[in-house]
């Protein structure tokens, strides 16, 4: 029969992966206190990195049915579960992984989706959610530009090219 120190610990752990957008597990070996809290702080208000006992977080994983990660569960590990912006945090791991090589980054999940540690590093370049809101906003206006100025064309070149067959006509009719 399970503790119930323990079970309160997966039943935790299994709120925190259905709570969040995102999960990355790392390895942490070698690296201080100094280093985590530097590192806790890197990832921004709307992540939280907890070192956790590989059982448990497996099983809290498999109760929140996320089954993807089982293979990751090996050496030390710790969570990021990030319940903001994907990016902004695994900007944050990878910068601080750049120059702290005792953190590797083994895997994680993304609403649902297991990602390779080369997944996360791509979502790390990518842009925050913010920018490539504004790039689409700034499309979309530019679009609505072009559709204004070809709405206003059309008129003005009806107009001209009215014009210009009258004057032929008139142009025709005089020689006549």
């Amino acid at each position: 029969m399970a503790r119930p120190d323990k079970a309160a610990a997966v039943a935790e752990l299994a709120d925190q992966f259905r709570s969040s957008h995102a999960a990355v597990l790392t390895e942490y070996r070698g690296l201080t206190v100094a280093q985590l809290k530097t590192l806790r702080r890197s990832l921004g208000e709307n992540a939280q990195y907890a070192v956790v006992k590989n059982t448990l977080t497996k099983i809290a994983a498999n109760e929140a049915g996320i089954n993807t990660l089982d293979d990751l569960f090996a050496g030390p590990t710790a969570v990021a579960f990030i319940t903001g912006d994907p990016v902004e945090s695994a900007k944050g791991l990878r910068d601080f992984a750049k120059d702290n090589p005792n953190l590797i980054i083994k895997g994680g999940v993304l609403d649902g989706k297991a990602l390779s540690a080369d997944e996360i590093k791509k979502l790390a370049d990518l842009e925050s959610r913010e920018v490539l809101l504004a790039k689409l906003a700034g499309a979309m206006k530019g679009k609505q530009s072009q559709t204004a100025s070809l709405f206003k064309a059309l008129p003005s070149k009806f107009v001209r090219t009215a014009e210009a067959l009258r004057a032929k006509q008139a142009e025709q009719g005089g020689a006549e």
